[in-house]
């Protein structure tokens, strides 16, 4: 696990690129606190810091080829590197310097091209400059699991890296805020643009590689889900699922230092501690109403593991809180970052690598958002029935039950019935027949000043995505959105900054691209029904956890926002910041102060509301205001 950094072109002498690349190397010491190098010649600057986990006295990089014509960096873990290996030694005759998957990757790529990404299975992102050919090579790996960013300066320059803060120790890089950024993300809580927060810099494309040559860029894609139900019984899907989760399992616990695990009282992480079983697991809680650490304790027991817990105080999360939005790159209102932040801080002390259990919920169908928002088994039941009907007929009666009155039941109904590109709107903002429960876009535009409205809206982000699954199942349908979306753009993001903030490797056993294809072609009646979400998911985790925490619900880590905006204390830091006058360049600020304050007295439930306001106030100030505070 790594930071890397590069640029490509350009009018920087060579001794003025080695000069930029070593401030921006600086910049991710974080990523990998345990060696850095680099690359510099008149074409290209490559930079690379590193945290050690496989073969830790050989893997420093760059690291060449045999005849030193190509050379790479790398952010990331091949976990099937090995039997990639053996077929590059023993059936092609590639010689081996070093043990590392890092190595296997440029040999890969001697071998078979851009092909090597059909061959391995991991997370990633790396670079290969062919010092002969001169062309750059990069890629992200298939889910987005690593970050990747890049922008294009005046004088020619093709810049990529792991975080957005290294950009802004090039000369050239004009820091500059994304003004169209801001109304979609008030309506999301994280930014679901292809372009990030800071103007004319991008989010580079999971599943996607790049080859610059003679100052052109060529971006390709090489994967994505697909979805082609097979045929097999519920009894063999089970199975298979259970296969599959061991053999990711044991897969993503290669490595040369001390793993461990994050453990809540949920389904997702307790099957990735069951079958790991290492010998150290990490929880978090708040208080005695939002505290998981006792429930998973009990499992942790179970299995004889050493336990390992923190509890987060309302102090020190607000402390920290401007560290966290600085470490994100971007702003993200997620509150349960805060619990990582700590969790990751506590966990890094024990060990270097830790398996989490993201991705479940996209892979499986574990979100009550698509299609189970009633308990009532009558109605589920009655909507199931209704889900036989020809999809025109269905797709019809949907139309009129939304445009009918309210009844118990109408979101459930509506919501198996409707096509989910006329409602869908991701997991990260809860459904309702008016509105998402952050911001509507007429509550966004209405909020903030004339500079920063715009007509971009949520569910127009997701239409290009829909168009490419319209004819995959409903439920396919939303577990694509939300794996090109909320888990691309806000989880996975939140997984990776904050966990390398501390040093720590988090990797992800569920978003496996074996994992997935096996998921994708489950059929969705197996894992969203009137039982349960995750169904077989669940039944396959039972031959490890039991039925007791198989069938627990999904609950995370949860965040005391509420409470915390009830304190007169925190509500008057809040309301500190809404008050400052650079506030007025973006909101209203009569505005967000009636919202707090109405809040704070629990006349409404503007929790989510005022977190997102307040995340990006404070990103802001961190970027814009007080950068040099981290410097």
């Amino acid at each position: 696990m790594c930071g890397i950094i590069g640029f490509a072109g350009g009018d920087l002498s060579v001794a003025d690129k080695n000069l930029t690349l070593d401030k921006q190397v600086e910049v991710i010491k974080h990523r990998g606190p345990n060696d850095k190098g680099k690359y510099v010649d008149e074409d290209v600057a490559l930079g690379f810091r590193r945290l050690s986990i496989i073969d830790l006295t050989n893997g420093k990089q760059p690291i060449y080829n045999a005849d030193n014509t190509k050379l790479i960096v790398f952010n990331g873990e091949i976990y099937n590197y090995q039997s990639v290996r053996a077929e590059l030694e023993n059936d092609l005759g590639y010689a081996f310097k070093t043990h590392t998957d890092t190595e296997v990757l440029l040999h890969g790529y001697e071998a078979w091209g851009k092909d090597v990404l059909k061959k391995i299975r991991g997370m990633f992102t790396f670079f290969i400059w062919d010092t002969v050919k001169k062309e750059l090579f990069g890629a992200r790996d298939f889910f987005g699991i690593k970050p990747l960013y890049y922008t294009y300066l005046d004088d020619g320059t093709f810049m990529f890296s792991s975080e957005l803060k290294t950009f802004m120790k090039h000369p050239a890089f004009k820091q500059q805020l994304n003004k169209q950024a801001l109304k979609p993300y008030l309506m999301n809580q994280y930014n679901d643009l292809d372009e990030t927060f800071f103007k004319d810099v991008y989010k580079f494309p999971a599943g996607h590689y790049f080859m610059w040559r003679d100052g052109h860029v060529d971006i390709e894609q090489y994967w994505d889900a697909d979805y082609q139900e097979n045929n097999m019984s519920f009894d063999e899907t089970v199975e298979a699922i259970n296969k599959s989760v061991e053999e990711s399992v044991k897969l993503h616990h290669i490595a040369d230092v001390p793993v461990g695990s994050f453990l809540s009282e949920g389904v997702d992480s307790s099957y990735v501690t069951s079958v790991l079983k290492p010998e150290k697991v990490f929880s978090v809680g708040f208080d005695e109403t939002y505290n998981e650490a006792g429930r998973a304790k009990v499992l942790a027991d179970e299995l004889g593991l050493e336990f390992h817990t923190t509890t987060v105080h309302g102090d020190e999360a607000f402390a920290k809180f401007p560290l966290m939005q600085y470490h994100m790159d971007e702003p993200d209102g997620n509150p349960s970052l805060i619990p990582l932040w700590f969790l990751s801080e506590m966990a890094a002390k024990e060990v270097t690598v830790v398996l989490s259990g993201e991705g479940a919920d996209e892979m499986f169908a574990g979100y009550v958002n698509y299609g189970m928002h009633s308990h009532n088994e009558v109605i589920k039941v009655f909507a199931e029935g209704l889900r036989k009907l020809p999809k025109g007929t269905r797709y019809h009666l949907a139309r009129r039950i939304r445009a009918g009155r309210n009844f118990h039941g109408k979101v459930h109904l509506y919501t198996r019935l409707a096509k989910p590109s006329e409602f869908y709107v991701g997991e990260s903002v809860i459904y309702t027949f008016e509105h998402p429960s952050i911001f509507s876009a007429t509550e966004a535009n209405h909020l903030v000043t004339a500079a920063y409205r715009n007509d971009l809206d949520i569910s127009g982000n997701y239409q290009r995505d829909f168009k490419k699954v319209k004819n995959a199942d409903e439920v396919k349908q939303m577990q694509y959105i939300d794996l090109h979306h909320f888990m691309a753009n806000d989880i996975l993001q939140k997984a990776d900054k904050i966990s390398m903030a501390h040093s720590l490797e988090l990797r992800v056993p569920f978003l496996d691209k074996d994992v997935a294809e096996l998921a994708n072609s489950i059929p969705s009646k197996y894992l969203l029904n009137t039982k349960d979400t995750k169904y077989a998911f669940r039944r396959a985790s039972e031959k490890h956890l039991g039925k007791e925490f198989a069938s627990r619900p999904k609950l995370g880590f949860p965040v005391p926002i509420h409470q915390w905006l009830l304190e007169d204390k925190y509500y008057q830091q809040v309301r500190a910041l809404f008050s400052q006058d650079f506030v007025k360049e973006f909101f209203d600020q009569a505005q967000i102060l009636a919202l707090l304050d109405d809040t704070h007295t629990d006349k409404r439930d503007g929790r989510r509301q005022v977190w997102v306001i307040y995340t990006f106030l404070i990103w802001y100030q961190d970027y814009f205001i007080n950068l040099d505070q981290f410097q």
